[in-house]
């Protein structure tokens, strides 16, 4: 069994029932009140559960793959998302997918964990010792500040709830998004100040200190670069500090592929942060969707971009192997643990024919569990979606200090570590640091393919326009408009608001 936090979904309903019902019956006792469940420590932390299950939702867990089927890296056949709307233009407040459902799956979380922390100020009982106390607002606000990334990332200006809304108060306007990212900042230096110091692996299951700094690192990278791709020094240097913190205290996973199958994910040296499932009662459909469905399938120019062995790009490389059959054959070992030709093969006696088409050839294997086969409905996968790793981690100090310095020593030991790990050679010395870069920008679409950040990047190095608008090898025309680095709020959200929530501007 997992050492972990067993998600359990806990139901806050409404005191108010049906007018037809007596008065005996408006607390019926089949039912959870929120007045009347705070009662103990342990009902902390079975509510604790609730908040850390908000992050389940297929747009931060499962779907982590599907997010990069909104850029040049995968097609989603199903349009799961409304991915398929987005990289063709068809995107508008009423598209729904991802632009409904992050929208609302992050202010659902948000309200939770806002819940818990009034009913946590208004306890009494002994049974909660000040420093635990300080935990458990410390892994709320690191949940909080993960969902408010999530909007100010996509949306820019929304509304800002730190507080359980009722009727009086629930019609809540915009606020800048510059408010939004000092709440981020602000709640995560909270919790890199009161979450348990020992590393992710080490801590059960629960969010520590160290997923708050490498959370808090991802949020500066993306904020620094504003709104022109530019990126601001001092911000970087946040950024490059809190890497090299993380670097001293995680290690690399051994086998690239130990980070995401199941039975190598528990005290993995890598995990700073994941979103854990338990099979049988809680699990979650990774083998299901990516191995059977294809529902994301890599592209040509994804599979492309790959390396050979000798570092060199395919296609110019002397080892290039341009064969149906030689699509692995001296690459970057990375390409064959990310994306399967035509059937999963993980070796004799572990192979998997979909039962879906593979509309571009190729399906992504990075998630999936060889001992789950065969794929199917029934699957019961439990791999947990890795959110913040150390790989990553190295990146954004490579990153962060190229922009800073220029390409130093530390830059190139970090790039070097990385991808020795799979047996890449080292860059070549002699870099500008505009090669940097793009070598730079290059090994983190390879890296970190299909764990939903390449969206990110696109929108904060400000190039989602040409790299998108240039694909050719998708099934479908690509088309993005400068407009489309904020997504508009869900229109339903205006309507409800009765005039009070603001649409986005390009969007009205």
């Amino acid at each position: 069994m997992k050492n972990r936090i067993i998600i359990t979904i806990i139901l806050i309903t409404s005191l108010f029932l049906g007018a037809c019902k007596k008065a005996l019956d408006l607390n019926p006792s089949d039912q959870i009140a929120t007045s009347t469940f705070y009662k103990s420590k342990a009902d902390f932390d079975e509510a604790l559960a609730s908040v850390y299950a908000s992050l389940q939702q297929e747009e931060f867990a499962v779907g982590i793959g599907f997010r990069d089927c909104f850029t040049d890296n995968g097609y989603n056949q199903f349009n799961s998302g409304s991915s398929k709307d987005f990289v063709q233009g068809n995107f508008n407040p009423t598209t729904g997918g991802y632009e409904t459902g992050i929208y609302d799956d992050s202010y659902t979380g948000i309200a939770r964990g806002n819940l818990f922390l009034q009913n946590l100020a208004n306890y009494k009982g002994g049974d909660i010792s000040d420093a635990q106390r300080k935990v458990y607002e410390g892994e709320i606000r690191f949940i909080r500040a993960f969902f408010y990334f999530q909007l100010y990332s996509i949306y820019g200006d929304v509304p800002m709830v730190l507080q359980p809304l009722n009727l009086s108060n629930q019609k809540q306007p915009k606020v800048p998004a510059a408010q939004v990212l000092t709440q981020i900042t602000t709640d995560l230096d909270y919790s890199i100040a009161n979450l348990n110091t020992a590393a992710y692996y080490a801590n059960g299951g629960h969010a520590a200190a160290s997923s708050a700094k490498a959370l808090k690192a991802r949020v500066l990278l993306f904020a620094a670069f504003g709104n022109t791709g530019t990126p601001d020094p001092t911000i970087l240097t946040q950024v490059r500090d809190l890497c090299l913190d993380l670097m001293g205290q995680y290690k690399l996973s051994t086998n690239f592929e130990d980070i995401f199958r199941d039975a190598t994910q528990k005290n993995n040296t890598e995990i700073i942060f994941s979103i854990n499932f338990l099979a049988p009662n809680n699990t979650t459909p990774w083998d299901l969707y990516y191995g059977d469905y294809d529902a994301c399938a890599p592209l040509q120019n994804m599979v492309d971009a790959f390396e050979c062995t000798d570092g060199l790009p395919y296609g110019q490389s002397p080892l290039t192997d341009t064969t149906k059959k030689g699509v692995f054959h001296n690459r970057d070992p990375r390409l064959a643990k990310t994306v399967y030709s035509d059937s999963v093969n993980f070796g004799p006696g572990k192979v998997y024919h979909p039962s879906n088409l593979r509309p571009t050839g190729y399906g992504t294997i990075k998630f999936l569990e060889p001992n789950n086969m065969p794929y199917g409905f029934s699957t019961l996968s439990q791999q947990d979606a890795v959110i913040l790793r150390l790989g990553e981690v190295m990146l954004m100090y490579a990153e962060a200090q190229n922009e800073i310095v220029g390409p130093d020593a530390t830059v190139y030991k970090a790039m070097a570590d990385l991808r020795a790990r799979v047996s890449m050679p080292p860059y070549p010395a002699g870099y500008t640091k505009d090669q940097m870069r793009e070598r730079i920008r290059h090994e983190r679409r390879i890296e970190l393919a299909f764990e939903g950040l390449r969206h990110y990047d696109l929108l904060r190095w400000h190039i989602a326009g040409p790299v998108l608008n240039a694909v050719k090898t998708s099934l479908i025309n690509y088309h993005f408009e400068d407009k489309f680095y904020h997504w508009p709020l869900p229109q339903t959200e205006i309507d409800k608001s009765g005039g009070v929530l603001i649409q986005n501007p390009d969007y009205k």
